[in-house]
């Protein structure tokens, strides 16, 4: 479980007098999640999710939650901000800014098969084709320019092969920027644990605080090197292909982004194993908090660079 900032039932239930949701019932840490301060929070009004935010600050949260609210005005199953009494989003608990959103039913699964894959292809491209009307931009906070800025603050954590994969693949990325790849709002995190399921049918997809605005393309990166990937770090083809179709049926692919594909899949999984090793290496204070295993995105990695002629190749 992760929680970096204690909330007592006596501090939420004097806070959420600035909500029209009823009075606190229950109040429970959600166990997962290493970014921020997550509770389920039940009152009588119904149930939802009460997040802290610890490094993310109140100037930065309306893009985040304009969008989920954007997305579920759009028909996305995507948890909703609750606005206090004034119609405001973002508050503040505990000297942290907060936020509450719906509850959203289902649960997560470990072991996806094909067809699973697909209705995550569909999702997340009515993702991409509802986030074009969102107005809204933020430039993502954990691109290049991060990597290249924590880099130095890993490497001496690292043996010398694996110094030499990250110095390699943050040197290569930096060689391919893409301006010219369809750009808009993403969900830069649309893992397994981040997609909900009520038997084959998706319910909801939760924690939008990766999200800004980048290349589409590497969001569909993102998720190909979670839902369709082998234990080894190669890309399962049945999985891989089930999803990339579900999703070009709804946005085709462009010509240079089927270019761009191999690079795009490296990005994503130089993405998570940068956050990951920082996470493990240089980790914040935090109570029953856990980091999870930076290996599994330094094997994705790997294998991508391995195989590079053997990926999945994206079709019209």
């Amino acid at each position: 479980m992760s929680v970096f900032t204690t909330v007592t039932r006596e501090q939420l239930s004097a806070w959420l007098k600035n909500y029209s949701i009823g009075t606190l019932v229950a109040l429970d840490g959600v166990p997962a999640g290493i970014e921020n301060t997550n509770y389920f929070v039940t009152t009588t009004g119904g149930r939802f999710v009460l997040t802290l935010f610890e490094k993310l600050k109140s100037h930065e949260l309306p893009f985040y939650l304009g969008l989920m609210d954007h997305l579920a005005g759009l028909g996305i199953p995507s948890a909703r901000p609750v606005p206090d009494r004034a119609g405001r989003f973002p508050g503040e608990l505990n000297g942290k800014p907060a936020a509450l959103v719906s509850f959203l039913a289902g649960a997560d699964i470990s072991d996806p098969p094909p067809d699973q894959c697909a209705r995550v292809g569909a999702l997340l491209a009515n993702i991409h084709l509802a986030g074009a009307s969102y107005r809204e931009k933020l430039a993502n906070p954990r691109g290049p320019r991060w990597w290249k800025a924590v880099m130095p603050e890993i490497i001496p954590f690292l043996g010398e092969g694996d110094a030499a994969l990250l110095g390699e693949e943050v040197r290569f990325q930096g060689l391919h920027r893409f301006q010219e790849l369809p750009r808009g709002a993403i969900h830069a995190d649309l893992f397994r644990d981040n997609v909900l399921w009520e038997g084959d049918r998706i319910s909801g997809v939760i924690d939008f605080y990766f999200a800004c605005t980048d290349v589409l393309l590497y969001d569909v990166a993102i998720a190909v090197n979670d839902w369709c990937v082998e234990a080894g770090g190669a890309l399962d083809g049945r999985r891989t292909g089930a999803l990339l179709e579900a999703y070009r049926r709804l946005r085709p692919f462009t010509a240079i982004e089927r270019g761009a594909w191999p690079v795009m899949l490296r990005a994503g999984a130089l993405r998570f194993w940068v956050s990951r090793l920082y996470d493990f290496y240089l980790p914040r204070p935090g109570d029953l908090t856990h980091a999870k295993d930076p290996n599994h995105f330094r094997r994705i990695l790997a294998s991508h660079v391995a195989r590079e002629h053997e990926l999945p190749q994206l079709v019209n």
